[in-house]
């Protein structure tokens, strides 16, 4: 690598590393997308693997991954996770994931949460973000602030009341209760 003023370039011997990133993607993901901010300090993957039933949801998963490496291999296999969880919920959805690399406890600021709004929104809505680890509502309520792309916002910014963790079906309950009957099958 050599620097050129504020610029940086790669010589040609960083390329094979460069195959093996789309080695990795193969043709099974839409769009893989990098980003980084460095006023904030925001380094970001967003993975989207489908959209064929709808935008690309998942959730923002904010954690202290060793390397970039690990964060890419993490949110290529949420992506493909969220695709399957969409489609057994019957949604008209696709899957995504998002990563942000960093440890939230040391480097989570307003400026970083809203430059990843800001990020979220250069997709134009191909991706809607979420709250996962090491995100929260608030943080979505400030992603909100950027972009239209979000959900698990507060009811004050349009999203829906809490429900209490424990009594909160989830997707695949709320599947699992409209799938028909099999005679000689028990429900429970």
């Amino acid at each position: 690598m050599r620097e050129s003023g504020a610029a940086t370039t790669t010589s040609t011997r960083s390329r094979p590393q460069l195959m093996s990133v789309f080695d990795a993607l193969g043709s099974e993901y839409e769009e893989v997308v990098f980003f980084h901010d460095p006023p904030s300090g925001l380094r970001a993957i967003v993975a989207i693997h489908s959209t064929r039933l709808g935008p690309a949801l998942g959730g923002a998963r904010f954690y202290p991954y060793a390397s970039e490496d690990e964060a890419l291999t993490d949110v290529l296999r949420l992506a493909r996770g969220m695709t399957y969880k969409a489609a057994a919920a019957g949604l008209d959805l696709g899957g995504g994931k998002a990563v942000i690399v960093g440890d939230p406890k040391r480097i989570k600021t307003e400026e970083l949460v809203r430059a990843y709004g800001r990020f979220i929104d250069t997709l134009g809505g191909r991706y809607i973000t979420a709250e996962d680890v090491g995100t929260s509502r608030e943080d979505m309520d400030l992603i909100r602030r950027e972009t239209r792309y979000v959900t698990g916002v507060s009811p004050e910014l349009g999203g829906a009341r809490a429900i209490p963790r424990r009594s909160r079906p989830t997707a695949c309950t709320w599947r699992c209760r409209r799938l028909p009957r099999r005679p000689g099958r028990s429900t429970r």
